[in-house]
């Protein structure tokens, strides 16, 4: 059974940084792409960041220049370095992982990281 356990959100102010992690508990492929999401209230749930077991990183158009996600498959942890914070980027940041060319999250989600960007 995989799970997904995210951590280090908190409250940041406008223009600072966080280093949100994902550690994953259980098999999964190294081969597979690993997703950072976030999600506000009342909206759905987007995809910021991804990255390839290759390297191969996309990111959303918000979140470029500013985010990096990098991953470690020895520790089967994937982390979203995010820099120049923004309050429009205050939401719950969720992890997941895909076959690569599928844009289908596989696994149940975790409780996510709540991100919260004010002054």
């Amino acid at each position: 059974q995989v799970q997904l356990v995210e951590s280090g959100g908190g409250l940041v102010q406008p223009g600072g940084s966080l280093r949100l992690s994902c550690e994953v508990s259980g098999s999964i492929s190294s081969r597979y792409v690993m997703d950072w999401y976030r999600q506000v209230p009342g909206k759905q749930r987007e995809m910021v960041a991804a990255i390839a077991n290759g390297g191969y990183t996309n990111y959303a158009d918000s979140v470029k220049g500013r985010f990096t996600i990098s991953r470690d498959n020895a520790k089967n942890t994937v982390y979203l370095q995010m820099n120049n914070l923004k309050p429009e980027d205050t939401a719950v940041y969720y992890c997941n992982a895909r076959p690569r060319g599928s844009p289908i999250p596989m696994y149940d989600w975790g409780q996510g990281t709540q991100v919260t960007v004010s002054s």
